[in-house]
């Protein structure tokens, strides 16, 4: 035997033993890094559209007041009744109890929900109160400062929350 053990050198050695295939379980460290990386991406995503779908009646009512001011700044008593049709279209759809206001009230709840630090009762007590009955009047009964009264309305409809007085998401 050791004879043919010289002959052929090979012979006692052992068959390859092939490792097992690699399995896709459990993943890499790498892999899970990405995996979180792109779950953190994702709910980023999601946040800043929902933040941005939030905003958007916002945006929506600042551009019709925009185009209100360019088309009636002519007519005073126009763009008020048209100003006072557009607060309360937003406040109804951000705050649904307030349709119902009418006169002082109105007023007043646009105090509360306007976020004024600097001057108190901006709408009761400044110019927004021509918006209390300007859809039911013919015409103004004072010179009233339009530009005034639109930054007013404008400040209100930014100072608008992201959610309405119910709690739920606007949209």
């Amino acid at each position: 035997m050791r004879q043919n053990q010289a002959a052929d050198p090979l012979a006692g050695l052992r068959d390859i033993h092939i490792p097992d295939a690699v399995s896709w379980w459990p993943l890499a460290p790498g892999w899970w890094g990405l995996g979180a990386v792109m779950c953190m991406a994702l709910v980023l995503v999601w946040l800043w559209r929902r933040k941005r779908r939030q905003r958007y009646y916002q945006r929506v009512a600042l551009r019709h007041l925009e185009h209100l001011e360019e088309q009636f700044i002519a007519e005073p008593e126009t763009l008020v009744r048209e100003l006072s049709v557009l607060l309360r279209r937003v406040a109804t759809l951000y705050y649904p109890d307030s349709a119902g206001l009418a006169g002082r009230e109105w007023l007043k709840f646009l105090d509360r929900t306007l976020d004024a630090k600097a001057e108190a009762y901006p709408f009761s007590a400044g110019e927004g109160q021509c918006l209390a009955d300007a859809p039911y009047r013919p015409a103004l009964k004072s010179e009233v400062d339009t530009r005034t009264l639109v930054e007013l309305a404008r400040r209100w409809i930014r100072s608008l929350p992201l959610h309405n007085k119910t709690g739920r998401e606007i949209c």
